[in-house]
């Protein structure tokens, strides 16, 4: 019983520490979109220590990364086409 009352306040300590950590490190990114930083960098730092304990941070750095690639792939996609003409 006091292994599970551990495990118990364990598990909440330690979503809470992430909760807190990783809300910090977002909340600096969303105000380096305006002050000047690396905000594209902090943002998904942020929301991948989400993404440890938060299934909703993890769908997010998701599609952050999808963008990210796609954007990547049709900046390529156009450099190659400027380079044959």
């Amino acid at each position: 019983m006091l292994k599970r009352a551990v495990d118990i306040t364990y598990r909440t300590g330690r979503r809470i520490v992430i909760g807190v950590v990783g809300t910090t490190v977002l909340l600096i990114g969303i105000i380096m979109l305006v002050t000047p930083g690396p905000a594209f960098i902090v943002i998904p730092v942020g929301l991948a220590i989400l993404a440890v304990e938060f299934v909703w941070a993890k769908r997010w750095l998701a599609k952050i990364r999808e963008v990210i690639s796609r954007r990547g792939a049709d900046s390529r996609a156009k450099r190659a086409e400027q380079h044959r003409q």
